[in-house]
């Protein structure tokens, strides 16, 4: 199995992406969604989830298993990071269709006969782009792209270093907080730079976070949606347990158990199949090192406005051609720097709090972040994309929005490490 390198566009210059429109996703596919796997019934584990997705992904599409050449998964989405735990007995004796999903195991299980490219990529964000890459190189025609999310019982990521009792060197002021205190400290850090210049607080992200589990509890496979199916108030929000203040529990979005796939093919190829192809028309990922341990402002900002340059420039579109918007946000407190650096229905520095007391809706002249995101539907970072394909493909269901939807942008994870993408109706 491949990882490739020298496959992201990172910088700015490097003009429209050279396959724009010549690469299209034809299906869709996700399991059920869970807060956890228990580790013992077989029949909810991530390998059966991913099985699920994949042969979904397959049937949406209508392509004949025999001509998929191509499967990349995410086998580090979560599966490597857990403790070592008892293994059941033979054939399972690996973490591999149980807490991480390779491309050869998924092959196997699903029984395809002229698989030859066979990879590995990071985070679901940058997974987009480079199965797009890859099917627009001819490195496989037909591709499956599956991202699994696992979540076990005890602390997230317990395993590697996170499972030692000892925090030692720079990790002491972050690991004893909880794996995500980094993250946490940065974004919420920045958040607090963010309203101190701009003369907001975080009450303003309330309608916001209360249109999320809105539009989450439209999606069918969504964890709210199947175990916790009530809409979150006001009051909710604003009194939610404090997680590192400003942040608060409903800031946050929830780890779950679950799989997602899409089939990547050729623009000719999609075009046979079952549904309305949707066109990739550029990739775009951001990986920024901060000058120390925590990001500032100015740098965050800094890093989102490039992102936004290079999308523009990949795609050969500009902000008022966007229609359907999915930025990430698993933590709301930064997604509105995506919203202001993209200018997303005009929203500039210092208005996405204003634009969130609009109407968001997806019924509304502003239906933003039409999927619910993580927050809405659980940490499974696939809502971003999957709502923007069938946004596009009017099959949204009860989230469609009533604007005109012909291209969508979705990205997903932090504003110094995300991954993008920006989808078409049309090639052209």
């Amino acid at each position: 199995m491949t990882t490739r390198t020298g496959w992201q566009r990172r910088v700015e210059g490097l003009g429209v992406w050279e396959h724009r429109g010549k690469v299209a996703i034809a299906g869709v596919g996700h399991s059920p969604t869970d807060r956890r796997w228990d580790g013992k019934t077989l029949e909810t584990s991530l390998g059966a989830y991913s099985i699920i997705a994949a042969q979904k992904a397959i049937e949406e599409s209508g392509v004949n298993p025999d001509d998929i050449d191509g499967v990349i998964t995410c086998p580090e989405a979560m599966g490597e990071n857990w403790a070592p735990r008892p293994y059941f007995e033979a054939p399972y004796d690996s973490e591999d269709g149980l807490t991480l999903i390779t491309a050869e195991w998924l092959t196997k299980q699903l029984g395809l006969k002229n698989v030859n490219y066979l990879a590995a990529a990071p985070q679901i964000g940058e997974m987009m782009g480079f199965a797009a890459q890859a099917v627009g190189d001819g490195l496989c025609n037909t591709c499956l792209v599956l991202y699994p999310t696992g979540n076990l019982e005890g602390r997230y990521h317990h395993g590697g270093e996170n499972a030692s009792d000892y925090a030692e060197g720079w990790r002491q002021w972050g690991v004893p907080y909880g794996y995500h205190a980094g993250a946490l400290m940065r974004m919420t850090m920045a958040f607090g730079m963010d309203c101190r210049r701009y003369g907001r607080s975080h009450d303003g992200l309330t309608p916001f976070a209360i249109n999320q589990r809105r539009n989450g509890l439209l999606t069918p496979w969504g964890f709210y949606t199947l175990h916790e199916p009530y809409q979150i108030t006001a009051e909710d929000y604003l009194t939610a347990r404090p997680i590192h203040k400003p942040l608060t529990l409903l800031d946050c979005d929830r780890p779950v158990n679950a799989s997602a796939c899409y089939l990547f093919t050729t623009a000719e190829r999609a075009r046979d199949m079952n549904n309305k192809p949707v066109y990739v028309l550029t990739h775009e990922q951001n990986n920024y090192r901060p000058r120390s341990l925590m990001p500032n402002l100015d740098e965050i900002e800094g890093y989102c406005d490039s992102l936004a340059r290079r999308v523009w420039e990949g795609s050969g579109l500009s902000s008022e051609d966007i229609d359907v918007f999915n930025p990430y946000d698993g933590y709301l407190t930064f997604t509105q720097f995506f919203l202001e650096a993209f200018q997303w229905h005009g929203v500039k520095r210092g208005e996405a709090h204003d634009f969130y007391a609009g109407d968001i809706r997806v019924e509304g002249p502003h239906p933003f972040l039409s999927s619910g995101g993580n927050n809405g539907t659980g940490r499974t970072r696939t809502a971003l994309f999957t709502d923007s394909v069938e946004q596009l493909q009017g099959r949204a269901g009860e989230r469609q929005v009533k604007i005109k939807a012909e291209t969508a942008l979705a990205g997903c994870n932090t504003p110094d490490s995300s991954g993008w993408i920006v989808l078409g109706t049309s090639p052209d």
